[in-house]
């Protein structure tokens, strides 16, 4: 459906910055850019409202940008959503229910998300970090929790990605996605939920 398209497509553009936060998107100017017509573009607007990416501006939206009140919040629900999902995980390693090949994955993610920080390609290590925590995700075999995560994992990079500067923080986030690693492949449910929300809850934009 064109339709779903035009979400795909214009939810490309806000995440890569192409639309900034808080700028207003009309239909008839977004239809153009797309080249499409109103309607597809009036259901993309519907469903980007209802994943939280725009808000309803007249008789066109616009982009969604956390304050950092509503930042906070987002990375309280984030953190509670990563420790039930590291905890599924490492909960389903002590089963024998994820592939050494998953693993291997994972370990990746964190190594690649680790060159980007050092490179100093913050925008690059936001992505891969993404990458790395929705993987675990995908591990605990939870989709509830990996839409919902997936949701808020858009609106955060959307709103901090202007403010991606973190002096010190990289070294400190590749010890601590080690540290959510070792849990989960030593099969430990509780120390694998600990260690992911301690390191969501590090974050800079919460004092850490």
């Amino acid at each position: 459906m064109q339709a779903d398209v035009a979400r795909e497509q214009l939810r490309a553009r806000i995440l890569d910055g192409v639309y900034a936060p808080g700028q207003r998107l009309t239909e008839i100017e977004t239809a153009g850019a797309l080249a499409m017509s109103r309607t597809p573009v009036r259901e993309a607007f519907r469903a980007l409202a209802a994943d939280g990416l725009v808000t309803p501006a007249g008789r066109g939206v616009q982009v969604t940008t956390l304050g950092p009140a509503e930042l906070r919040d987002a990375y309280q629900v984030r953190a509670a959503l990563e420790a039930l999902t590291a905890e599924l995980a490492a909960a389903r390693q002590a089963a024998g229910e994820i592939a050494p090949a998953a693993l291997a994955a994972l370990v990746r993610d964190a190594e690649l998300a680790e060159q980007a920080t050092e490179a100093g390609e913050l925008w690059q290590a936001a992505l891969r970090n993404r990458a790395f925590h929705r993987r675990i995700a995908g591990l605990a075999a939870n989709p509830a929790a990996l839409a919902i995560l997936d949701r808020l994992w858009d609106q955060i990079l959307v709103s901090t990605r202007q403010s991606l500067t973190t002096p010190g923080r990289g070294a400190a986030a590749g010890a601590e996605h080690r540290d959510l690693l070792d849990a989960i492949r030593a099969g430990q449910p509780e120390a694998a939920a600990r260690a992911a929300r301690d390191h969501v809850l590090a974050h800079p934009g919460l004092g850490g």
